[in-house]
């Protein structure tokens, strides 16, 4: 055996290193094209070892989904909880987080939100509960809006997906490098966070 592979059989923490080698790994070479040998020979182990863990490299791709979801929604619930009566500032926070996480973890963000789903089966449902939260936190916030009457929402998830949408085309354009030269990113991002806040002029400071 290398000895490559003896060094990997003494890793403290093997799901991890897996986990982490297929993040890297799908942005590289896409869905179709990794497989489980393919992995195991990136990490120095045997395909049978990464069976052990995980039965197929879709399970694999569903474990990062839901582990970046859960990423997300920490995050997203850490920074709005100082302001917890306040829900405009909790979604402007929700706005920030998003967009700060999808451009500090590109890698997670295009397992989570840019990789085809035809590609793979259904996911999991108990996985959709949760990666589901994160929308739903966004729809939470417009509803208190609405309670204080600062807001109109024919349907508040409908509305929270288009908050969603609007965040999304805003990472995915500055992770493609398709904004402007003469944009200063900063700038983008605030003005996107506001125009999502100046929906109603009773979301005006």
């Amino acid at each position: 055996m290398p000895a490559a592979m003896n060094t990997m059989e003494h890793h403290p923490d093997l799901r991890r290193l897996i986990l982490d080698t297929t993040r890297r790994m799908l942005t590289e070479v896409g869905f179709r094209n990794l497989s489980m040998r393919r992995i195991a020979r990136e990490i120095g182990y045997s395909a049978t070892t990464i069976y052990l863990h995980f039965e197929s490299k879709q399970e694999l791709v569903y474990a990062l989904i839901d582990e970046g979801a859960q990423r997300l929604f920490d995050l997203t619930v850490e920074a709005g909880r100082p302001h917890a009566a306040a829900p405009r500032t909790r979604l402007e926070k929700a706005c920030q987080t998003y967009i700060e996480f999808g451009l500090a973890n590109p890698e997670y963000y295009e397992i989570m939100y840019l990789l085809h789903p035809d590609q793979m089966g259904r996911y999991p449902t108990d996985k959709y509960r949760r990666a589901r939260r994160n929308i739903l936190y966004l729809r939470d916030c417009l509803v208190q809006l609405e309670q204080e009457g600062r807001l109109t929402l024919t349907d508040p998830l409908a509305s929270a997906t288009a908050v969603w949408a609007s965040l999304h085309g805003t990472v995915s354009l500055i992770l493609a490098r398709r904004v402007d030269k003469s944009v200063d990113i900063d700038v983008l991002i605030r003005a996107s966070i506001q125009s999502i806040l100046a929906q109603s002029p009773s979301l005006h400071r």
